[in-house]
């Protein structure tokens, strides 16, 4: 057994333990389901009375307690009627066990000592005495609809951290101390970057500071990809639904779209994708061989209907842009297209100093097309993938309805794993809207799609970036670059002096002038606190001298230099992307 599956198990082990716990401290709990997680594990509950975070340490306490007297799980497989004797006061374990045995799924027991046991499938500690009762924890409580459906109950689900060894859980505990000081729902209002408002839930505010983030991104992305062939456009964001039967997606992606019904029995979707629109842009005309590969990007506003729950600041929401694009290929070009889009992603990756990796997703079990072609596709992606000599995982069956795809993984500076873009290869829907190109022989074929998104959601990205850099950004990306502390009002002519010295060197530089009648010292602390990069500071002694005082917002002091000296360094900085 590999080392993960070891901890899997361990951390389901403690769901059973925490359910043991729970059920001795409060007899008329009703238990439901318990799993494994990425960090430890979760069981959800129906409490006869509720509790609240302050009850944990009492739960955790019997947990330790209850450890000593556990040592294996005892396996023992029941009909469907003998499991529903055992728990005929438990609706929720009585509706697993009829979906189970309809199934005709063997149903095991699995009790963990003299008094508990539990309707499960398996995979347990081999032997719970020697779990070290240091190495887990209960984190928190959350609220959770049974089985996921907002028409069901809502549940109490209390969550517990696990790991191998005691230092792995205190490691992990100092990881997301940390995590807490970057929080981007808490840095990007307190920066003035975004907020959120209860009328339009998960759809953010961009507020100043932030649109210039955001455009900076995109002007960057613009930039890079005009160089590489590719044309932008954009699309209308509200289509009939007839247009999303032809790509598929009204089968497959419907009821997670904003849907507006209008007059004359007409139904829209408001855009979720952009994928459609970038099919008919390419339809709109008989291409010919020498148009390809033909690159379409976009930007456009996307809406997608997440479940309130599932609402995360800028990591989930309902209103958002993608950096996307479709490019147009023969089956022929795959290869090389590929190792185009890799090539950008290594650029865009690699400026902001982000680790990251590919994951392999292969057709799904509700999929478009035929199994040969799937096939062919994904063997392709593998050798492609193989080629590129960059670590990459398989995820069977998460390939997107009409192809395989690629995600790319990274990494934040608390080594933490997302899944940010994808590239996906899609045979299905040119087919599905007649797109068709002239061979160099005369002939018509139809061309493979790339979906591509390097960013992925700017949303998601610029969210993550915030905790990256705990909001202190590349002077490039910076929404104010250079602030200019005057100590007196009496040197506020100068600063501007300085200001303008600095904006006709490059006139996109970000700069702010302090003039407000405050202290110094409080000037450069709020300064700080707003992550700006640079602090100019000018007194009498700056003004004899004609130069500047340079304060980093870490607090280091560059000294007294001239204006052109700091202009040349800053502009370098900038041009460079350091």
């Amino acid at each position: 057994m590999s080392q993960n599956q070891e901890l899997e198990h361990l951390r389901h082990s403690l769901a059973h333990l925490l359910a043991a716990a729970v059920i001795k401290l409060y007899p008329g709990t009703k238990r439901t389901i318990g799993p494994a997680i990425d960090n430890g594990f979760y069981y959800d509950f129906e409490f006869a009375e509720p509790i609240t975070e302050k009850d944990l340490p009492k739960i955790e306490k019997e947990m330790k307690k209850l450890l000593k007297t556990w040592s294996t799980f005892e396996r023992r497989e029941v009909s469907a009627d003998q499991a529903r004797e055992l728990f005929k006061d438990n609706p929720y374990k009585l509706e697993l066990i009829n979906e189970f045995s309809k199934d005709g799924q063997t149903l095991t027991i699995y009790k963990s000592s003299e008094y508990f046991e539990d309707l499960c499938r398996g995979g347990h500690a081999e032997n719970m005495s020697k779990v070290d009762p240091e190495s887990f924890k209960l984190a928190k409580l959350a609220g959770a609809y049974w089985r996921g459906d907002e028409k069901n109950k809502m549940l109490t689900r209390i969550y517990g951290y696990a790991f191998a060894t005691k230092e792995d859980l205190q490691n992990y505990l100092k990881m997301l101390e940390e995590a807490e000081k970057r929080d981007h729902k808490v840095l990007g209002p307190k920066l003035e970057l975004f907020m959120f408002h209860p009328t339009a839930p998960g759809m953010p505010y961009w507020l100043p500071k932030g649109v210039i983030l955001y455009n900076q991104l995109i002007d960057f992305w613009r930039k890079e990809h005009q160089k590489r062939g590719y044309q932008e456009i954009v699309s209308p964001l509200l289509n009939k639904k007839e247009l999303y039967i032809t790509s598929g997606h009204y089968e497959h992606y419907w009821p997670d779209m904003f849907v507006a019904n209008m007059g004359e029995n007409e139904e829209y979707g408001i855009k979720a994708m952009n994928c459609p629109n970038a099919m008919v842009v390419f339809g709109s005309k008989l291409r010919s061989y020498k148009d390809l590969p033909y690159r379409l990007s976009d930007t456009d506003m996307l809406h997608r209907y997440e479940g309130s729950g599932s609402l995360n600041g800028l990591l989930r929401v309902r209103e958002f842009r993608q950096d996307d694009a479709h490019i147009f290929v023969t089956e022929e070009m795959i290869e090389a297209e590929y190792e185009r889009v890799f090539e950008i992603t290594k650029l865009f990756y690699g400026i902001f100093n982000l680790e990251y990796h590919y994951r392999l997703g292969t057709r799904p079990e509700k999929f478009l097309g035929d199994v040969e072609t799937w096939n062919r596709a994904e063997q392709s992606l593998k050798k492609i993938l193989e080629k590129s000599g960059r670590d990459y995982s398989v995820e069977e069956g998460d390939g997107a309805f009409y192809g395989p795809k690629v995600d790319i993984l990274m990494k934040d500076a608390l080594g933490r794993e997302w899944q940010m873009g994808t590239i996906q290869l899609d045979f299905q829907q040119p087919r599905r809207f007649n797109l068709e190109y002239v061979a160099e022989d005369g002939s018509r074929k139809t061309p493979v799609a790339i979906h591509r998104v390097i960013y992925g959601s700017l949303e998601r990205f610029i969210g993550l970036l915030i905790e990256h850099y705990a909001g202190a950004f590349p002077l490039w990306l910076s929404p104010v670059q250079i602030a200019i502390l005057p100590i007196s009002d009496n040197q506020i002519g100068y600063a501007k002096k300085v200001r303008d010295g600095l904006s006709a060197a490059n006139e996109n530089l970000r700069i702010e002038i302090d003039e407000r009648p405050e202290s110094i010292g409080k000037k450069i602390r709020e300064a700080s606190m707003q992550k700006i990069p640079y602090q100019i500071i000018v007194g009498e002694k700056e003004v004899e001298a004609n130069k500047v005082a340079i304060r980093t917002r870490d607090g280091s002091d560059l000294g007294q230099i001239s204006t052109q000296e700091f202009s040349e360094k800053i502009n370098l900085e900038i041009k460079e992307k350091k």
